[in-house]
């Protein structure tokens, strides 16, 4: 197949038409079922067809990432466990640009003034599902390449600290284990193992974490504890540890990403039309793009368009080096921009013309290489 390829028509026919077990991963960002723009494919979530033909195609142990929306996401998920798959996993991106979507009760009842409808958003999970494996992790990624996550190629960076060993863990671990006696035995690089936790960097979310250089000082064992009887017996006094310590002082460590801005969000659409820009509360956007005076048009004027870095992370995560990964709700092409940048192969499936158009233009354009590009459908 080409290094790219981008078929437009309905997700589930076009699936049917691939093989069994030539997919290694599915990144995708479905419709949330919200039915904010009034069109038929936002009625609802994804029904279990559809990931019965993702799990069909995944090889055997291939991860499936899908966002989905707070108020729905359980229906996503059911529909994804009732396919076959197993939920591994959820991770929650974290942001602080969300604005509350809520109505003043207080405009039609006066009494109830400073009562509203909604939260303010502020997260939206991410399922980690996984097609059953053909026997252990370790002859599954033999056989197929997939079934494990790529947790090196995907840690967090930070600057020097103590590398532990603890009597209760694996020797020469990269973390304080919290538990059991443990001491710095050396220096690591290492970075951070990838959490369940993605944030946007904004002065919100960071100030919800505590302002310390690390969530555990250290100790020394000989401190002052009293014992306490409980129905084991007597509790002892705390071990020893070493304080896990970062150069800076916010404890919020975990991969950052920024929400998609017009630069992303635009780039390689140069010779697109402007459109009005669509939102998930409709016609207006309360977040990005809303300043006075700005601009309220974009060439790619997709809804829920994704940062490149984020993507960029979730496929890594989840693909083997030269691996495929499909989208079967390619939207603008975010998943696919990622994966290129990623040096992975790519499916992606979209059913809108106009967005075919615009996923075409940003993958193309990030490589300036339209003939290692194919497009299939009418």
């Amino acid at each position: 197949m080409s290094r790219f390829e981008l078929i437009h028509g309905d997700c589930v026919e076009s699936m049917r038409e691939m093989p069994g077990a030539s997919i290694d991963s599915i990144v995708t960002d479905p419709p949330y079922g919200l039915g904010f723009m009034g069109k038929k494919w936002d009625v609802g979530t994804p029904a279990v067809d559809v990931f019965a033909e993702c799990l069909r195609v995944l090889k055997p142990g291939g991860h499936l990432l899908a966002f989905g929306g707070t108020r729905t996401y359980h229906r996503l998920v059911c529909a994804i466990e009732d396919a076959g798959f197993e939920i591994r996993d959820t991770i929650a991106w974290v942001y602080g640009s969300g604005f509350p979507k809520s109505r003043n009760v207080g405009n039609e009842a006066p009494e109830y003034e400073g009562w509203g409808t909604a939260l303010k958003p502020a997260m939206e999970p991410i399922c980690v599902a996984r097609k059953p494996l053909e026997g252990t992790v370790a002859a599954n990624v033999l056989a197929h390449g997939t079934g494990a996550i790529n947790v090196d190629g995907c840690r967090v960076g930070c600057a020097p600290r103590p590398l532990i060993k603890s009597d209760r863990h694996l020797e020469h671990t990269t973390y304080s284990p919290g538990l059991g006696g443990s001491k710095a035995v050396g220096e690591t690089n290492e970075g951070r193992w990838p959490a369940n936790l993605i944030h946007d960097g904004s002065e919100e979310v960071l100030a919800a974490f505590p302002t310390a250089p690390g969530q555990q000082g250290a100790l020394t064992g000989d401190e002052e504890s009293a014992r306490r009887v409980n129905y084991y017996g007597e509790m002892d006094r705390r071990h020893a540890v070493v304080p896990r310590i970062d150069s800076t002082t916010s404890a919020a460590r975990f991969f950052y990403c920024a929400k998609a801005g017009r630069k992303d969000r635009n780039e390689g659409c140069e010779a697109l039309d402007e459109r009005p820009l669509h939102w998930s509360s409709g016609d207006k956007n309360p977040g990005s793009f809303q300043a006075e005076g700005t601009k309220k048009a974009a060439r790619n004027n997709h809804p829920t368009v994704k940062p490149t870095d984020l993507m960029r992370y979730l496929c890594r995560l989840v693909t083997p080096p030269g691996g495929v990964v499909l989208d079967p709700f390619a939207g603008s092409g975010s998943t696919g921009k990622a994966a290129v940048l990623e040096g992975f192969r790519f499916i992606g499936i979209e059913l809108d013309p106009r967005y075919c158009m615009i996923a075409r233009a940003r993958i193309v354009g990030i490589q300036g290489q339209p003939d290692l590009f194919s497009w299939s459908g009418t």
